[in-house]
């Protein structure tokens, strides 16, 4: 959808635009409330900043919205349009049994670890990649992994909020 029309949704149409991108109600509230914007980067500007506020408690309800690495379905019900996203975003991802089993297992030891499932930002990167980062996840505090999540959601909704509202 072009920023102009995004403009002129009413609010609860306007809500129901942005929550594919993420389950934070806060920002989305915020980011409606916010229009009309002149611009598709004074949008994305504003959403950036917003998920710089995002609190831990919010972010693990979002958690739930999210497929694990190497699965295809979230532990709550996606949207169609969430599933497309999470389908285009994991592509890279391939059919390699080692890196799935692997992912697996580290999802599984991740899990055991911090009590949430393990998020990254899969656009862009390969299985390997994602195996890579989540071997290294595995060894932050839990201080430092709730900090690279929150850097990973945000950059999961600004990309999803890119491909949504140009």
């Amino acid at each position: 959808m072009n920023l102009e029309r995004f403009n002129l949704l009413n609010d609860e149409q306007a809500f129901e635009a942005l929550k594919p991108c993420v389950h934070i109600p806060s920002w989305i509230e915020s980011i409606v409330l916010q229009r009309p914007f002149g611009s598709a980067e004074e949008l994305y500007q504003a959403a950036a900043l917003q998920a710089r506020i995002w609190q831990w408690s919010e972010i693990l309800e979002a958690l739930a919205q999210h497929p694990r690495i190497g699965e295809k379905k979230a532990a709550m019900t996606l949207s169609e349009r969430e599933q497309q996203f999470s389908q285009k975003e994991q592509a890279q991802l391939g059919v390699d049994q080692d890196i799935q089993q692997a992912l697996f297992q580290g999802n599984l030891a991740y899990e055991h670890k911090f009590s949430h499932i393990f998020l990254i930002r899969a656009a862009g990167r390969s299985g390997t990649e994602m195996l890579t980062e989540l071997n290294r996840r595995l060894e932050n505090s839990a201080e430092q992994e709730q900090q690279e999540v929150k850097q990973q959601l945000s950059e999961i909704a600004l990309i999803r909020l890119k491909q949504e509202i140009q």
